[in-house]
């Protein structure tokens, strides 16, 4: 049976026309999913009983199952979903001053191959289905009961290797009559494959993008990002302006610090050299450690050293507030301790 939550409002209203339905009840059955939230076809009380009939033998209402639920002393939640095929998947909460955010995953698994990241360590199985994305969010509202505000792609796996399910995504959630989460309230977050980034950028939809950059030169991020060798740093740089330039929106640089890795003194002077042309800011990540890499995370000290030259150097800079750190926090932490364990 297919997932209900796979279908755009546009393609919805295609099938219902085709069937000998109405365009607008479309939109009523948006409303009942994404509004209010019913569990079931039956609940959709202004439709019809022969269109309700028609969506029962056709389409499936049902939310993913957590396998492994992890809350941490700040809040934040983590869940490990399991797929129709047995996959997992992790989305988290966490709960920010400005709302609640979740990270989602976008593919199982992730062949981006990056050095310090525990989700490239199960490579990638498959793309995550356009329902399966919607249901990350349904579902972890389902079950911590909190209203979801902000949505994050930054979860196990390259959003924009799974591109088209990805923009079709972005479409059910923003929709009036469906979850209506501001386009502003969404981040993308990419490993730089350039040619996506100008894509995305010329669709206008002005969603945030979030790049990983973690490297100050073009052989530190060969070392630690692979893909860097495919699309080196100007390359990257050159589509995150033409994004700015398509989109008006300011680019979020991420930056892991890696103790004696990325975090010297003279890694943030060549950063700040980076950027200095670049409408953006620079969002320092404290390292939550892998159990299977040899990488520590920065000091305290050593961040704050980091932020204090690019502040000086006049860059907009941020460090990240670490969340869920005795929780498997780490992308593909979670998933990948399970897996070991059965």
């Amino acid at each position: 049976m297919i997932s209900i939550y796979g279908y755009t409002l546009e393609r919805l209203e295609t099938i219902l026309v085709e069937k000998g339905y109405k365009k607008f009840n479309a939109r009523q059955i948006y409303e009942w999913l994404y509004k209010k939230k019913v569990k079931s076809f039956d609940e959709m009380t202004n439709l019809s009983l022969n269109l309700r009939e028609f969506l029962s033998n056709n389409f499936e209402i049902s939310l993913l199952e957590a396998t492994n639920v992890k809350v941490s002393h700040d809040g934040t939640t983590k869940l490990l979903f399991k797929l129709h095929d047995n996959y997992m998947i992790e989305a988290v909460l966490m709960l920010q001053p400005y709302g609640n955010s979740i990270c989602i995953s976008s593919q199982v698994g992730c062949n981006m191959g990056c050095k310090f990241c525990a989700s490239g360590l199960l490579k990638k199985s498959r793309n995550l289905e356009v329902s399966e994305l919607v249901l990350e969010v349904l579902s972890m509202e389902n079950i911590t009961k909190k209203d979801i505000t902000h949505i994050v792609i930054m979860g196990t796996g390259e959003p924009f290797d799974n591109y088209d399910n990805i923009i079709d995504f972005l479409n059910i959630i923003n929709s009036p009559y469906g979850m209506e989460i501001g386009i502003r309230h969404i981040t993308i977050s990419t490993s730089g494959i350039v040619p996506k980034i100008k894509e995305f950028g010329d669709l206008e939809l002005g969603v945030n993008l979030a790049i990983s950059l973690h490297a100050s030169n073009d052989e530190l991020r060969n070392k630690i990002m692979p893909i860097n060798k495919r699309y080196p740093i100007k390359e990257l740089l050159d589509a995150a302006n033409y994004y700015f330039d398509k989109t008006k929106r300011r680019i979020t640089f991420e930056y892991i610090l890696l103790e004696n890795v990325n975090d010297l003194k003279e890694n943030a002077i060549e950063l700040a050299s980076l950027v200095k042309n670049i409408n953006c800011y620079i969002n320092l990540i404290p390292y939550n450690a892998v159990d299977e890499f040899d990488f520590k995370g920065s000091s305290e000290d050593r961040v704050m050293a980091f932020y204090d030259i690019l502040k000086k150097k006049g860059v907009n800079v941020t460090v990240r507030k670490k969340h869920g750190d005795d929780i498997d926090a780490a992308c593909g932490q979670l998933r990948l301790n399970v897996f070991k364990d059965s």
